[in-house]
């Protein structure tokens, strides 16, 4: 099928990759170099506690990437909570000054919603065609 790398579980075995995008509020452009930087400590930090592989990071001055390597049993909408929610108020702890030329009332730096995809692995084409040719018993 594919050479993608498998990780091996109590009961499974995995290949559970995930690219996350997170947006400030209102896209304001308001993360610098340095803030992508500790940023990146934060997300580190989290994943580690949830045991969750960070795999990549990066940014720009208004949203995030994050490529994760996750276990099953991990619930996605939590752990990106979770993401969210501790990064926002870590790294506004350490700056309120600066965050607060971009946002008044509301705590928050990052958006309710964000992006995630799932990635690696092999094209959805190929994989659809590789379960159309199984032999099936006769």
């Amino acid at each position: 099928m594919s050479n993608t790398t498998l990780t091996s579980g109590s009961h499974c075995v995995y290949s559970l990759n995930y690219h996350l995008v997170l947006v400030t509020k209102y896209r304001r452009r308001c993360l610098t170099d340095g803030l992508l930087d500790q940023l990146g400590k934060i997300m580190t930090r989290t994943c580690d506690k949830w045991g969750v592989d960070l795999i990549e990071y990066n940014g720009e001055a208004d949203h995030v990437h994050l490529m994760l390597g996750c276990h099953p049993d991990i619930t996605l909408s939590k752990l990106i909570n979770n993401l969210k929610t501790v990064s926002s108020r870590m790294i506004r702890k350490g700056h309120k000054a600066h965050f607060s030329q971009f946002y008044w009332a509301n705590p928050g730096i990052w958006t309710r919603s964000y992006c995630l995809i799932s990635v690696g692995g092999a094209p959805l084409c190929v994989l659809k065609q590789y379960i159309q040719n199984q032999s099936r018993p006769g």
